[in-house]
């Protein structure tokens, strides 16, 4: 396949123009896998935003991180997702030097918000549920305090590419944008090792060492549900099996994704396929699916709002709804997290 001449940044993981990495066959699999994931992201990651701002009963500090975890999520799609399903579809990356360095910044910025959000629910369910400073009450303060924090962090350790330290680059098969973990310059490699360690390795022991924790106390709530406070109790679990659901599914996704990174940045010199550095970016890229659905399937009250907002207008019957609803005034009487 020849590639235009006028495409200056048409270039590709491996070989010269004229021998791109994959046939055209593949490309065009490559933009199916992406826009299978991506079609879905946008519109649950869209209905989750809309019904939580159509309906007031969604709008709860415990629910701020949510949406702005959809909101972090549908600019990825919107972003990575739908270019990578465009360039894939043409067989390289048609917007350019510029094009590049916006992608991969707008990419970073919505991806690493997320992962920040992530780590945000998980310790504040981990200090909520596990109590290890007593009674906390979380408030509308806290939820946009976090929110602030999640977008300003990322920001930070994404924009010293645009003024030189490190830069964004071609990766994979050379039809996205991220980070150059390949270039051996010192400069560079000091951005990718600080950069994975305050957007990588930081957050990740946080939700791990929560999911830890949270583990530890489910399996002691759920010794405790039948005796005192069994409702509180059963609520509470639900809320913790949630986030943990959530959590192991952005480490499923991201994972390979950041441990590839390390891999080059460590062995610069390792040679490896443009498909395999590719595969753990779609990977990566495939959380923006898995959250809402996490959301609908799993959390009452965006369910109740969510699907038949999905459905146009019709219900599903639901049980135990009295129950429920008992549960989450209960808890939210007690100053504790709500169930759904």
């Amino acid at each position: 396949m020849q590639l235009p001449e006028v495409l200056p940044n048409a270039s590709f993981y491996m070989g010269a123009l004229e021998d791109p990495p994959l046939s055209r066959a593949g490309f065009i699999v490559l933009s199916v896998i992406m826009a299978f994931f991506t079609i879905p992201a946008i519109v649950l990651n869209g209905t989750v935003i809309i019904v939580s701002l159509m309906h007031k009963q969604l709008r709860q500090p415990l629910n701020y991180a949510l949406v702005n975890m959809a909101v972090a999520d549908l600019g990825t799609a919107m972003t990575g997702g739908v270019l990578s399903v465009v360039n894939n579809a043409q067989g390289y990356f048609s917007l350019g030097r510029t094009g590049c360095v916006m992608e991969g910044f707008a990419v970073s910025l919505c991806g690493i918000t997320s992962l920040c959000t992530v780590a945000l629910i998980a310790v504040e369910r981990m200090f909520v549920v596990c109590k290890p400073l007593g009674q906390i009450t979380f408030q509308k303060k806290h939820a946009i305090g976090g929110i602030v924090f999640s977008w300003l962090w990322s920001l930070a350790w994404n924009l010293p590419p645009l003024f030189g330290w490190g830069r964004y680059e071609l990766e994979g098969v050379g039809t996205s944008c991220a980070p150059d973990w390949h270039n051996t310059d010192p400069n560079n490699v000091s951005y990718i090792i600080a950069y994975f360690a305050v957007c990588f390795a930081f957050p990740f022991t946080l939700i791990l060492v929560s999911y830890a924790k949270l583990l530890w106390t489910l399996h002691q709530v759920s010794k405790m549900a039948c005796v005192e406070g069994g409702a509180v109790a059963k609520g509470e679990m639900k809320v913790a099996s949630m986030v943990i659901l959530m959590v192991l599914s952005f480490l499923v996704s991201w994972l390979p994704y950041a441990s590839l990174a390390i891999f080059v940045v460590c062995r610069p010199n390792a040679n490896i396929h443009p498909l395999v550095g590719t595969l753990p970016v779609y990977l990566a890229k495939s959380s923006t699916a898995y959250n809402p659905i996490i959301y609908i399937l799993l959390n009452k009250q965006f369910r109740k709002y969510a699907v038949p907002f999905l459905l146009c207008g019709k219900e599903l019957v639901e049980e135990d709804e009295t129950s429920e609803a008992t549960t989450t005034v209960e808890t939210m009487s007690t100053n504790k997290v709500a169930p759904s």
